[in-house]
């Protein structure tokens, strides 16, 4: 069976295939390993529900992204590929857009300009130009949600500590009144709600991460 036959009857989900989605939530993470996307990292994540809908968003537009740009990879000229890849992040983004404000508009003036940003957002074009250039459509769009999904989960959970220690609440809900922390004197942590604190918060997942990953210490 010739290489070409073998690829054409690999399973939706083989191993090969569940590593795409798999190897961004460590390994591979585009924000603990990678060094990508720190800016809306720093800036979504002071309540987790803003955080979790910014991850949706991305994963929506870096999957259908990848897809459709595999699927043009054959008849895009390579002079005008950032271009066309460019167009279509930007179309998928007007219309993430449109669906936030249509049903979570409160969410959607949260996130200010941060969706529209998801144009520029690196993790997006590095995926289309390291991978879905090159690669077939399913591939790609595993490729795409699970770098989508490897930098969403570092959002959240910057978002839940920042809300949890800096408001005492997650996603809207008193849990530090609810478990009675205060009566014990616990007050809210006001500095974790600003900007300095999610570099730092990040950083420290950073540390974690690369102090456990033998991989990681062997790559440095």
């Amino acid at each position: 069976m010739s290489q070409k036959e073998q690829n054409e009857k690999e399973p939706l989900f083989s191993p090969k295939h569940i590593k795409l989605l798999t190897n961004p939530l460590d390994d591979d993470n585009p924000i603990t390993v990678l060094v990508l996307g720190i800016c809306s990292a720093l800036a979504v994540t002071v309540m987790l529900q803003p955080a979790v809908v910014m991850t949706l968003s991305v994963v929506c537009v870096m999957g259908l992204a990848n897809l459709i740009v595999s699927l043009l990879r054959n008849t895009i000229p390579p002079r005008i590929r950032i271009i066309v890849q460019l167009v279509v992040i930007a179309s998928l983004v007007i219309l993430v857009d449109q669906v936030l404000k249509a049903f979570l508009y409160d969410v959607s003036r949260q996130l200010s300009v941060f969706v529209g940003l998801i144009i520029t957002n690196c993790i997006i074009m590095g995926r289309l130009e390291a991978f879905a250039l090159a690669n077939k459509p399913w591939p790609s769009f595993l490729d795409g949600v699970g770098n989508a999904a490897g930098y969403g989960i570092i959002l959240i959970i910057v978002a839940f500590l920042r809300e949890l220690l800096g408001s005492g609440t997650v996603y809207g809900y008193p849990v530090i009144e609810y478990l009675g922390l205060y009566e014990f004197g616990y007050e809210d942590n006001g500095f974790m709600i600003l900007p300095p604190m999610a570099l730092i918060t990040v950083g420290v997942i950073i540390w974690v991460q690369r102090s456990r990953n033998r991989k990681l210490i062997e790559t440095n």
